[in-house]
């Protein structure tokens, strides 16, 4: 009775029907070789290989195939046995001669048994990803005469891992080299320190944290920065990751608090996907204005552990918008308030005080004169004068604001006509000296008050002012008048 199912069958069955590639064959002058390089003194074999490319392709071409089995024959796609071995220069070439180093080191040191990845070239000029196993038999360890060799084709694995590596090298260079500073982040400890909060009995989060602001700055503290993009370097003006780590308490401050402070109570909701804009600062201590996305990512939902952070610099943007705003409300030529923000504010005091309201009317005397006499070029540095006359006088919440061509008013809330005439009579003093400062043309106002207690229309205020402006610049032209006619009798 047989003992098992292998029994009856001889090697050469065995190795034929084998579901692996087997190679026999006779590494023999291969050992010749290394007997000479050792007679020759060669100790070092990768060292004396790497001198000279030529030894690596003089051991390569010493192996001697002896047979392969019909799995070897079908992988290698070769009619038969013979067209192989006669073609055995286009299968063992190209990398191939790089991936032997180590088994000829190997035998070289003694081992006569050894694994390595090689690759291999099919007839057809298929690459041939192989992992090669290969034992010098029992019998033949002096002269390496039969050397059985079996080959894996792992060539799909092999490409699904470079596969991996390259999606995953894309995705690397995608965060690092993006236009956007981003930040992957952990809050983990957060979340256990908001859990603990919680299971406290805390339901209301946001006047927790109004009594308890000392939680948001642990919080701050107990964020793991894991790593930053090269954008988020050049935006923040550090020199190295490192460096950009390390003094992240000069990124993160002042308004900083107010917005983490949401940020916790968004999370406390339930909110792990967050926009917002916030101040960050820069090392060199510059403000930056910053749009943020937050995003906690999904598959680390629970622990808060990955963080992936966008930061967007939107400090010119802001700038311009400040800019826009300002140009809105203020009068360029003067740097003082213009009309818009006057009527927006007449409305505004009008409803909200503080009473009592004093309103000065000023308008400059002689300036279309000027205009015409010396161009607006003379004009426009006059009225430069007179803002900054006015911007040196008028102290807030008191403000004053251009009108008109040659036109300014002065709003003056919670002051009576007392503080509206000792405000005139600097006005004037300031005048003086500006004149006295700037040689050529003098600038002459004629200047009117309104006062109004809480009740008076604000209308009645504006007419009464501009009413005594005009009954002043009546009197100055009467006097000139006077003054001419004097002169000419």
């Amino acid at each position: 009775m047989k003992n098992s199912l292998a029994e009856g069958l001889d090697f050469e069955d065995m190795f034929n029907l084998a579901p692996v590639s087997l190679w026999m064959e006779d590494y023999s002058g291969l050992k010749q070789i290394f007997d000479q390089w050792r007679a020759q003194g060669v100790s070092d074999l990768l060292s004396f290989l790497k001198e000279d490319p030529e030894r690596l392709r003089l051991c390569s071409q010493s192996y001697k195939v002896l047979r392969v089995n019909q799995y070897t024959l079908d992988l290698f796609k070769a009619e038969d046995e013979e067209t192989l071995k006669n073609r055995l220069s286009e299968v063992f070439r190209g990398d191939m001669l790089d991936s032997i180093m180590n088994e000829l080191v190997a035998l070289w040191e003694g081992v006569l048994s050894f694994e390595t990845r090689s690759v291999n070239y099919a007839l057809d000029g298929r690459r041939l990803d192989v992992q090669v196993r290969a034992r010098v038999l029992p019998g033949y360890e002096q002269s390496w005469s039969r050397v059985l060799v079996s080959l894996e084709d792992v060539t799909a694995e092999v490409q699904s891992t470079v596969k991996l590596q390259r999606s995953e090298q894309y995705a690397r260079d995608l965060f690092e080299y993006s236009p956007v500073s981003l930040w992957v982040e952990d809050f983990s400890v957060v979340k256990r320190l908001m859990d603990d909060v919680r299971a406290r009995g805390i339901t209301d989060f946001r006047t927790f944290l109004k009594v308890h602001p000392e939680f948001v700055t642990r919080c701050m503290q107990e964020i793991q920065v894991l790593d930053v993009n090269r954008q988020t370097l050049q935006m923040f003006g550090a020199e190295s990751k490192q460096q950009l780590l390390q003094n992240l308490s000069k990124v993160f401050r002042g308004e900083m608090y107010d917005s983490f402070a949401e940020q916790l109570i968004d999370l406390w909701g339930g909110k792990l996907v967050q926009q917002r804009e916030v101040v960050n600062y820069g090392l060199a201590g510059d403000v930056l204005h910053i749009h943020m996305e937050f995003a906690i990512m999904s598959s680390h939902a629970e622990k808060w552990g990955l963080v992936l952070l966008s930061l967007v610099d939107i400090t010119a943007r802001k700038k311009a918008e400040a800019y826009l705003e300002y140009l809105g409300k203020h009068d360029v030529l003067t740097q003082l308030r213009n009309r818009a923000f006057y009527t927006e504010e007449l409305n505004r005091l009008s409803r909200k005080g503080p009473w009592p309201l004093s309103m000065l009317a000023i308008d400059m005397n002689g300036l279309k004169v000027v205009n015409d006499e010396h161009g607006h070029t003379a004009g426009d540095a006059m009225l430069r004068r007179m803002g900054e006359v006015l911007s040196k006088a008028v102290d807030a919440p008191a403000c004053a604001a251009r009108i008109g061509g040659d036109e300014f008013v002065v709003l003056l809330p919670g002051t009576d006509e007392r503080g509206a005439v000792a405000l005139q009579e600097r006005i004037l003093s300031l005048l003086e000296l500006n004149n006295q400062f700037y040689p050529g043309h003098s600038i002459q106002v004629s200047m009117g008050h309104a006062c109004g207690l809480e009740g008076t229309p604000i209308e009645s205020i504006v007419q009464g002012a501009d009413k005594a402006m005009y009954a002043e610049k009546a009197r100055l032209y009467r006097d000139k008048e006077r003054d001419r006619r004097v002169s000419s009798a």
